[in-house]
């Protein structure tokens, strides 16, 4: 029979259920964390340019909403070059060209998604045209039909021949924002110094950068345009993402680690907008994850790579904020703790 103090020593009923409800309820969150964006993604607002006469463009606007009400909003341009400006800044996903010859223009590299969309209003589009020409031409008596009008798509700004499909340049988020979090975790864990660990995170996305922006960009060809542009991107993304953990590490200890699951990982990534444009996740929550560094190095990576007119002075503010802002929690941090105050022993040591 076994002894009663071993007996004694299992663990309480009430503690197992509770731990087994518990891990429940985490799951439960990462489920809905990560599934509820694409779940509920649904078009709203998607700014999109329309040019060509009055109208006409009157017309179409409320053909497309009757079709898909409140997916666009239509921003009205001078005309097609005028679009085309508003497509390569990333103002517009797209442009719908009126005249005698329609023109719907689309651009896969800012969102496969929204071009799908995009080659629907095309085709609906042409049926209405050709169905109001066959129309006029019947109230005038023409002898013969009316030529067929064709609705030409057009691929403004494609994505690259070595990442068709966009999936490199979308799959790259996810390991950035996970290297970032193990990053600013195993700094936390291995190094003792509130100083020192400002110095291991500097180094880790410097050199993160150069080495994720050459895999990524020499090997995989997901990322365009200037390496070291996109180095500096992706090593600043890494701080964004490592600084606030060190940095609530040196002010709280280790329950500061928490920074990186929650935030960052269960927070933050879900509502980046990496795969989906901003406007398909329920507002507000498609912005705010532009304030967040997950969504603004999604942004800010696909802009250098594929649209260099672009305004990307937020999403280098908003790394650049947080990857600063984590830097100078650990200097308070070291000086907080100078006298041993930091109830994590370890962490506790002078720098």
């Amino acid at each position: 029979m076994p002894h009663a103090d071993a007996v004694n020593r299992h663990t309480p009923i009430a503690r197992v259920v509770g731990l087994g409800l518990a891990l429940a309820a985490v799951v439960a969150v990462i489920v809905l964390a990560f599934s509820w964006p694409s779940v509920t993604a649904e078009a709203k607002d998607l700014p999109i340019a329309i040019t060509g006469p009055a109208e006409a463009v009157d017309a179409a606007e409320a053909a497309v909403d009757e079709q898909q009400p409140g997916a666009i909003a239509f921003v009205e341009v001078d005309d097609r070059d005028a679009a085309v400006s508003a497509i390569e800044t990333r103002e517009v996903y797209g442009a719908v060209v009126l005249g005698q010859a329609p023109e719907v223009l689309t651009t896969s590299a800012g969102s496969l998604v929204v071009a799908q969309l995009l080659g629907t209003v095309a085709t609906n589009l042409e049926e209405g045209v050709n169905a109001q020409a066959a129309a006029a031409a019947e109230a005038a008596g023409a002898p013969t039909a009316p030529p067929h009008i064709d609705v030409a798509v057009t691929d403004v700004v494609p994505l690259a021949d070595t990442d068709p499909r966009g999936t490199g340049l979308a799959a790259a988020l996810f390991p950035l924002v996970l290297g970032g979090m193990l990053g600013g975790i195993a700094i936390s864990l291995s190094v003792i110094g509130a100083m020192r660990r400002v110095l291991a995170v500097v180094v880790y996305a410097a050199a993160g950068g150069l080495v994720l922006a050459g895999i990524l960009q020499g090997w995989f060809g997901a990322l365009q345009g200037d390496y070291w542009l996109n180095a500096a991107a992706i090593g600043l993304a890494l701080a964004a993402i490592a600084a606030p953990i060190t940095g609530f590490v040196a002010l709280f200890g280790r329950a500061g680690i928490a920074v990186g699951p929650v935030v960052m990982l269960l927070f933050a990534n879900p509502i980046s907008a990496a795969a989906i444009p901003k406007e398909f996740i329920a507002e507000p929550w498609g912005e705010i994850g532009q304030w967040f560094p997950p969504g603004a190095a999604a942004t800010l990576v696909r802009d250098l790579s594929y649209f260099p007119a672009a305004d990307t002075t937020f999403p280098w503010l908003v790394l650049a904020a947080w990857a600063v802002g984590g830097l100078l929690l650990s200097v308070v941090g070291h000086f907080r703790t100078a006298g041993g105050a930091e109830p994590d022993a370890e962490a506790a040591v002078e720098a």
